[in-house]
């Protein structure tokens, strides 16, 4: 039997190759993210392959626990080292009398898609989604198509850091071939273009260069790729869909070629980020709104999820109203949004950091950025003589910051946003005014989202898988006015804290 985790050995050392090393903070909210490591970093593994063993061990004994067949769908996303710790897992797994189904190389949502085609009811994907290059992760599930929450985090790392495993006889291993081109022909089929659509297909690198553009060019589209091969040094950039700098490449290139549509995907390929025909970049939020607009209209009365970093103009869209839909703000994270979206039996949840999350007949509920990009695709389709930037300027009028992520250190991070909210509440309660403007409301759900009489609100949140604090600011009135939210409200209320530190991109 394993020992007990540690939660930190030095590398280099016998003690780093004989003990497992899980750094606790590694569990999040709803997956599990490490430090890894690669050569010549400075920052110590959080990690070892041993830890990642009885990661293995203790999900295994988790599903049995749950009363869940103890059948698991595996796979891995493309870095360096993700295969190898694909194996050290599995090998946990089968200590734990899991039989595991390794479907190979995979994007996320195919880990999910293989789920349904082979009738398994978990799985565990190796992933560190849009983290750098050194991080490593796992999104697990054992009730198709939820993935865990924080209570299953949570049951999962007492397991683990206590070295409370059990083992048992019956653990098998079987590679399971085929399963990229089922998943590959099951997306495709969500749309047939008869409108010719030039579109490119931007993977910054990432496992999603190996999908999305054949599935793509099988849905009838003229794909132009950008950045399709697969390279796990990530020469250009993070393939991030939510991060500027991949969003001003997609756009460059739209203009270059003359695109309809930039459609981008993330590491693991779970989300989806659009750039319209102008070059311009549609914020996942709106593209949802968009989406919502065009989809009420043939599901009337629908349910939709926004999370709360979502633009506030789903509550008040009059196209939304007229076509009885309803939407519901609930807390970031695929998780969340995923488990509220079947909870509610909504048609679509939209996220504003590009998870998409369609049911049936659009999709099998969890987050696909390839099934979404067909959604796009479907829209502009069922709109044969509106160009996308023509939906886009057809939504009400909302000004959104892009998603800033100032360091805060994962031990600190959730006090941090604590005291936020209870300042904000405080501030609230005695008649504060934000730029001059009374607060209508105090939404806690996850962190604090501050809206103000007309609309414009400011989020803080915790970062669900990263050290970092989330920061978004939306203005119904003007651009400048957006930024002064952030720049005159935001930053200078969390400077007051010494654990808050330089933000990846700020407006």
């Amino acid at each position: 039997m394993l020992p007990a985790p540690r939660a930190s050995l030095a590398p280099n050392t016998a003690e780093f190759e004989s003990f497992p090393l899980v750094k606790p903070t590694g569990f999040r909210e709803y997956d599990a993210r490490w430090w890894f490591g690669i050569p010549g970093a400075e920052k110590p593994p959080e990690l070892n392959l041993l830890g990642v063993q009885a990661l293995g061990l203790g999900l295994g004994t988790l599903v049995h626990e749950f009363g869940v067949a103890p059948r698991i769908v595996v796979g891995h996303d493309f870095r360096f080292y993700s295969q190898s710790i694909k194996q050290a897992l599995t090998l946990g797994l089968m200590q734990a009398g899991m039989e595991v189904n390794d479907i190979g190389l995979a994007l996320s949502p195919t880990a999910y898609f293989a789920q349904f085609a082979l009738d398994i009811p978990c799985v565990a994907m190796v992933t560190a989604s849009h983290n750098e290059n050194g991080w490593t992760g796992v999104k697990m599930g054992a009730n198709k198509p939820l993935t865990f929450g924080p209570e299953e985090m949570g049951a999962l790392k007492e397991i683990v850091l206590g070295g409370k495993f059990k083992e048992r006889a019956g653990g098998g291993y079987n590679r399971i071939e085929g399963v990229r081109e089922r998943y590959i022909a099951d997306v495709a089929s969500r749309v047939k273009l008869k409108r010719p659509l030039k579109v490119i297909a931007a993977c910054g690198n990432g496992t999603a260069g190996a999908f999305a553009p054949e599935a793509l060019r099988r849905m009838g589209a003229e794909v132009i790729d950008l950045h399709t091969a697969l390279d796990w040094t990530f020469p250009h950039y993070n393939a991030n869909p939510e991060d500027s700098e991949m969003l001003h490449d997609m756009a460059a290139a739209v203009k270059k070629h003359g695109a309809d549509v930039a459609l981008g995907f993330d590491g693991d390929g779970d989300r989806c980020g659009v750039v319209d025909d102008e070059g311009e970049e549609i914020f996942a939020d709106k593209v949802g709104l968009m989406l919502a607009r065009d989809l009420s209209a043939e599901f009337k009365n629908a349910t939709f999820i926004a999370d709360v970093k979502s633009t506030g103009l789903y509550a008040v869209d009059p196209v939304l109203k007229a076509n009885g839909a309803k939407v519901d703000y609930w807390k970031t994270g695929h998780s969340y949004i995923k488990r509220r979206t079947t909870e509610l039996g909504a048609l679509a949840g939209f996220e504003k950091s590009g998870h998409f999350f369609f049911r049936e007949p659009l999709g099998l509920g969890y987050d696909d950025g390839i099934v979404a990009a067909a959604a796009v695709l479907a829209m502009l389709e069922r709109n044969p003589g509106k160009k996308l930037s023509e939906l886009k300027k057809a939504l009400p009028k909302s000004y959104t910051s892009l998603t800033m992520s100032p360091h805060c250190d994962d031990e600190k991070k959730y006090g941090v946003v604590e005291q936020v909210v209870a300042d904000y509440r405080k501030f609230a309660a005695e008649g504060g005014k934000i730029l001059g403007r009374a607060i209508r409301d105090v939404n806690t759900v996850n962190g604090v989202r501050v809206t103000l009489e007309d609309g414009a609100w400011v989020l803080v949140r915790a970062s669900s898988n990263k050290p970092e604090l989330v920061v978004v600011v939306e203005s119904m009135t003007s651009d400048d006015d957006m930024k002064a939210l952030f720049r005159q409200e935001v930053k200078p209320r969390l400077a007051r804290f010494a654990e808050v530190g330089a933000y990846n991109q700020e407006i």
